[in-house]
C-alpha cells in the first residue's frame, strides 16, 4: 500500500500515515512557474494499492487539476488500482439544473475522474448523496457524524436538556434531525431566503429557543452567511448560547469576519480542508483516524460500515 500527498492538504496526509503507521511515498509534486502542475513518483509504485489524499478545497480548480495529473502518473507508473481520497468533494454543490443552461459539473468531475483512471473514490459528506450515481465506479462515502458527536458531547454539551438542535434552513432539516435524535434534543428550523452567492436573509423560525442553547449544523459553510443569518435570528428569538457545528469549515476571510462579529460562541467543524484549521473561535476534530480505518479496511478488502457508529 502507498499513500501519496497533494498539495491541498499535506497535514492531514500526513496524520492518515502516521495513524497507519506508513510513511508517506516520495513524490515531487508542485507547479511551474506558469502554473501548470508537475507531478513525479521517486519510488517504485508497480503493482501497488495506491491512495492518493487530495480534497479538492479551494484553490479548488488547481487542486482538482492537481489531482488528475497525480492519477495519471500512478496510473503510468503501474499501479495495480488507485484510490482518490477526497475528504472534501469540489463542486458538490453544482449537482444539478436548477436554472436554464447550466452544467451539472459534480457530474463532469466523476467523469474527468474515472478517465483519468480512478479506481475507486473515499470521500466524506457529500453536499448531496446523489453524487455517488455520478460514478461507475465505488464510492465510499463516510460521515463526520460520529467524529464531531464524540467531540460535541466532551467539550460542548453541559446540560443536554437546555440544547435545541437548530437547522439553517429547510435543506439541512435532514442532518439537523439526526443530531438532535443522537443527542436526544429537540429541533428547531430557520427559514432563509437566498439573495447571493454570498448573502442570506433569514426571516423565521419553527421552534423554541428561548432560554435554550442552540447548536446550529449544517454540511459546510463558505462564506458564513447562512450560519450568521440564522444565528442572528435565533438571538432574537432568545437564545442563550449559539455554537455551530459543520462538516466542512471551507472559511474565507469573509467568513472568518462574519463568524467574528456574530453571536455564535464557537464554530466545531472536521479538519478536512486546511482553512478550518487555526482560525480563532474556530474547533476543529481530526478525521485522519477515520480515514485511516477506511483505507486500511479498503486495502483489506474489508467493510467499512462500522465506521458510520455514533462513538467509534
Amino acid at each position: 500500500m502507498k499513500i501519496i500527498s497533494g498539495t491541498a492538504h499535506p497535514q492531514l496526509a500526513k496524520d492518515i500515515a502516521k495513524e497507519m503507521g506508513l510513511p508517506l511515498c516520495d513524490a515531487t509534486v508542485n507547479a511551474f512557474p506558469d502554473g501548470e502542475s508537475f507531478v513525479q513518483i521517486n519510488e517504485s509504485i508497480r503493482g501497488e494499492d495506491v491512495f492518493i489524499v487530495q480534497p479538492t478545497c479551494p484553490p479548488t480548480n488547481h487542486n482538482l487539476m492537481e489531482l488528475l495529473v497525480m492519477v495519471d502518473a500512478v496510473r503510468r507508473a503501474s499501479a495495480s488500482r488507485i484510490t482518490a481520497v477526497m475528504p472534501f468533494y469540489g463542486y458538490a454543490r453544482q449537482d444539478r439544473k436548477d436554472k436554464p443552461r447550466v452544467p451539472i459539473t459534480s457530474k463532469l468531475v466523476a467523469n474527468l475522474l474515472t478517465a483519468a483512471g480512478v479506481n475507486r473514490v473515499l470521500t466524506m459528506d457529500l453536499h448531496a448523496a446523489q453524487i455517488q450515481g455520478f460514478f461507475e465506479i465505488p464510492v465510499d462515502h463516510l460521515y463526520s457524524l460520529p467524529v464531531l458527536i464524540k467531540h460535541l458531547r466532551e467539550h460542548y454539551v453541559q446540560d443536554i436538556n437546555n440544547l435545541v438542535v437548530v437547522s439553517p434552513d429547510i435543506g439541512g432539516v435532514k442532518t439537523a434531525k439526526t443530531y438532535a435524535n443522537i443527542l436526544g434534543t429537540q429541533l428547531a428550523i430557520v427559514a432563509k431566503q437566498r439573495i447571493s452567492a454570498t448573502e442570506v436573509d433569514a426571516h423565521a423560525l419553527i421552534g423554541d429557543v428561548a432560554g435554550k442553547d442552540v447548536l446550529l449544523v449544517d454540511d459546510m459553510t463558505e462564506s458564513g452567511g447562512t450560519l450568521c443569518a440564522a444565528a442572528t435570528i435565533l438571538k432574537k428569538h432568545g437564545a442563550a448560547r449559539i455554537f455551530a457545528g459543520v462538516s466542512h469549515a471551507v472559511l474565507n476571510e469573509k467568513a472568518c469576519a462574519r463568524l467574528a462579529a456574530s453571536p455564535i460562541e464557537r464554530l466545531l467543524t472536521s479538519d478536512s480542508v486546511p482553512m478550518a484549521c487555526g482560525v480563532e473561535g474556530v474547533d476543529t476534530v481530526s478525521i485522519a483516524p477515520l480515514f485511516a480505518h477506511a483505507i486500511a479496511n479498503i486495502h483489506n478488502n474489508s467493510s467499512v460500515t462500522h465506521l458510520f457508529e455514533v462513538g467509534c
